[in-house]
């Protein structure tokens, strides 16, 4: 079923919020679904809730922030609640003019970042913080709810942009979230799943098309989608994605932050490991060459694994280059990209939290047509012995391995 919900009236008290009924009061605990939810209605901040037929299976989507999947549960009110959200930021209640971090695991965003093709620096900035911007469409600005119905809703959005060539965009976006049940994640990955596995999913597919009367070409730049996703970070989680062994080339790029220590990525037999506890700022990409269509992260304490699937070109297709500054060539960019939150110079921490990110390719597309970048997102909550076979099934990994690897 789908519903909307707006503005009811709650007593927040510390890690709990208190609802008052007619009944009496009922605690809902942090970190759980219900409080979350609590915690935007009590902001004033209204949603739309995509909700299996048994009420188990919950995605929250936000209309006004881009339509984003702000956060899931797989067990409804009382489950956990996947998504990071940013609670000191939106309690402050302002609005900045640069980025709006809010959280949300997932949000739509445009590629690329940096570069002499940067969509959030302007034409001849020096590529630095205090000049860099999020484009207001990708923060500030409402999608428009074209249609929903019990397990989807779509919005779209007309907008303009310039990259830091000078070069204009004119598109439309259009963008589907639909929820996923059990059958359907069985089918698609081809993994079984019993009746006593915590599941919710969902699909997001995201279209750009070209809706001005020039062709988008490598020579003024070209706009990916960029999707990426905030997850709560614990000692206990692992970032694992798998890459080509037999591919050329560099497997990882690990030195966006700078490069990462050894003891925070193990490349090994295919997988890439990558610890995420939300204490030390790093983040890492996969080339074109190199990438698959999976990652993943595992929390052993919550026994809870994600999943994440993205779509990938039929050919060899370009990707953007989202680093700052000037690039050797801006177009040899990253599919997956993870990021573990951690405290910058002066000691402060805007999360923590975690990403994943996907792209699809730059887009090179001619006055009315279109670029597709479909993702989907999956949680399952269970035992490590039921998980076992969907981490080997799926990405030939050993969740016992994934376990350890950084105990």
């Amino acid at each position: 079923m789908l519903k909307s919900t707006k503005l009811k009236n709650t007593l927040l008290v510390g890690a709990t919020a208190i609802l008052v009924s007619c009944g009496g009061q009922k605690e809902i605990k942090m970190g759980s679904y219900a409080y979350d939810a609590q915690f935007l209605k009590d902001h004033g901040i209204e949603y739309t809730e995509l909700v299996s037929a048994d009420g188990n299976s919950k995605v929250m989507v936000i209309p006004a922030w881009q339509g984003r999947v702000m956060t899931t549960s797989a067990s409804g009110d009382e489950g956990d609640s996947y998504g990071w959200i940013n609670y000191r930021f939106i309690n402050e209640g302002k609005v900045s003019s640069q980025f709006n971090p809010v959280g949300g695991e997932e949000r739509f965003w445009l590629g690329p970042e940096g570069g002499p093709f940067s969509l959030y620096f302007k034409e001849g900035q020096e590529q630095v913080y205090d000049n860099w911007i999020v484009p207001p469409v990708l923060d500030t600005e409402a999608f428009d709810i074209k249609s929903q119905d019990n397990s989807s809703i779509r919005f779209v959005k007309d907008t303009r942009l310039t990259n830091a060539s000078g070069t204009t965009f004119d598109m439309n976006i259009d963008r589907t979230v639909s929820l996923m049940d059990a059958g359907e994640v069985a089918a698609d990955f081809n993994i079984q799943l019993t009746n006593d596995m915590k599941i919710v999913a969902y699909k997001s597919e995201n279209k750009i098309t070209n809706t001005g009367d020039k062709a988008w070409t490598k020579e003024g730049g070209l706009v990916s989608v960029w999707m990426l996703g905030c997850f709560n970070p614990t000692p206990t989680t692992t970032v694992f994605i798998p890459y080509k062994q037999d591919a050329e080339g560099t497997i990882v790029n690990d030195e966006y932050f700078g490069k990462i220590p050894a003891d925070r990525l193990i490349k090994e037999n295919g997988i890439i490991y990558f610890k995420i506890d939300g204490l030390y700022r790093s983040k890492l990409g996969l080339p074109a060459s190199r990438a698959t269509d999976i990652c993943g992260s595992y929390d052993s304490s919550k026994g809870v694994l994600t999943i994440l699937w993205c779509s990938l070109p039929e050919t060899p297709s370009v990707y953007v280059n989202g680093q700052w500054g000037p690039q050797e060539d801006p177009f040899a960019g990253d599919v997956i990209n993870s990021y573990n939150d951690g405290p910058v110079e002066d000691g402060s921490i805007m999360g923590p939290f975690y990403e994943i990110e996907t792209s699809s390719p730059g887009a090179e597309l001619a006055p009315g047509a279109s670029l597709v970048h479909t993702q989907k997102v999956i949680h399952v909550q269970g035992k490590d012995e039921q998980l076992v076979p969907i981490v080997q099934d799926l990405f030939g990994a050993d969740l016992n391995v994934i376990k350890t690897k950084f105990q």
